[in-house]
């Protein structure tokens, strides 16, 4: 049944528009291709049973696979062949920090200044050796989410835009002297929020990025400060602004998922399929099938899923 499932393609025809091409085509290449859907599930790719029960609820084998290691972590090697096993891309969310035994993190022993003054270099080679031996196409999304309020590494949490990039490009360098040309560089941003930081100074450059990715998410009614965001709204913003920043750089939507509260979920995840859709510099969407700070999950509810599986189906009928 899993094998059936894993050999299904999303791209077959989305509208008039958008003719779509296989689901092979790069990620790091925007093209007609509709955006593929990906996955990120609490235990990641060595979890395969959470895979299984994502690609059997939607009907549709996830394209991509996105999970996070904290730096230190040695190179998943393992994971990449899990995922290259299920045909799927993966994306390797790298995060300057450390992960405690009891789930909580070292915020203050990695740091990106530390990271640009060639202090871990020793680690780097190897991520850069064993990522360049492994062979296949690997997404690395290094020091995410900058421009939150959240993370050390960006200037709410004491690094200076400056410092970070210099950090991604000295990261980025080591490895291209490592001939790493299969290693594929996503930056990605939050969309904004009270608080959060421009995220123009933090763009590493052109020549240091190949995807620029966005995270968002409706937090619906959730929260005392949230409401209910269309795909549109949540979106739309930011994209305008990246369309300025890094011009032609292809759009990976790396995390995204809606709250029940406040709305129809089922009908968000219809909309969401659409609106990407309509929008060709985007190459992906991964889905944060995760139960945290709400049900994010495809699977919260049987409609859920089943809004999933109709839109990336719609395709195949929507000429």
């Amino acid at each position: 049944m899993l094998a059936a499932l894993l050999a299904l393609s999303l791209c077959a025809a989305c509208d008039s528009r958008r003719e779509c091409e296989p689901i092979s085509a790069p990620l790091d290449e925007t093209s007609t291709a509709c955006p593929r859907f990906g996955i990120s599930t609490p235990g990641g790719p060595v979890a395969v049973d959470e895979y299984r029960a994502v690609t059997e609820a939607v009907g549709t084998a996830p394209g991509a696979v996105l999970w996070f290691v904290d730096f230190l972590s040695p190179p998943p090697v393992g994971a990449l062949d899990i995922v290259r096993a299920s045909g799927a891309d993966p994306i390797v969310t790298w995060e300057p920090w450390l992960q405690r035994g009891d789930g909580t993190y070292d915020r203050t022993s990695i740091t990106m200044a530390d990271i640009a003054a060639g202090i871990h270099d020793d680690h780097l080679y190897r991520w850069a050796d064993e990522l360049t031996a492994w062979g296949g196409t690997v997404y690395l999304r290094f020091a995410h989410e900058p421009n939150g309020d959240w993370y050390p590494w960006g200037p709410a949490g004491g690094t200076p835009p400056e410092t970070y990039v210099a950090a991604w490009r000295h990261v980025h360098e080591l490895f291209a002297s490592k001939g790493a040309d299969n290693v594929r560089w996503i930056w990605t941003v939050n969309v904004p929020h009270e608080g959060s930081s421009p995220i123009a100074p933090l763009y590493p450059g052109d020549d240091h990025v190949d995807v620029v990715g966005v995270d968002g998410y409706n937090w619906g009614t959730t929260r005392p400060w949230s409401r209910w965001q269309s795909p549109e709204d949540l979106f739309g913003p930011t994209f305008d602004e990246l369309g300025r920043i890094a011009p032609g750089r292809p759009v990976a939507v790396t995390e995204v998922a809606s709250a029940e509260a406040g709305g129809s979920k089922p009908d968000w995840i219809r909309d969401l399929v659409g609106y990407l859709d309509s929008h060709p510099a985007v190459t992906t969407f991964v889905w944060f099938h995760h139960n945290k700070e709400t049900d994010w999950r495809l699977t919260s509810t049987a409609e859920c899923a089943a809004a999933l599986d109709d839109a990336l189906h719609r395709r195949h009928t929507a000429r």
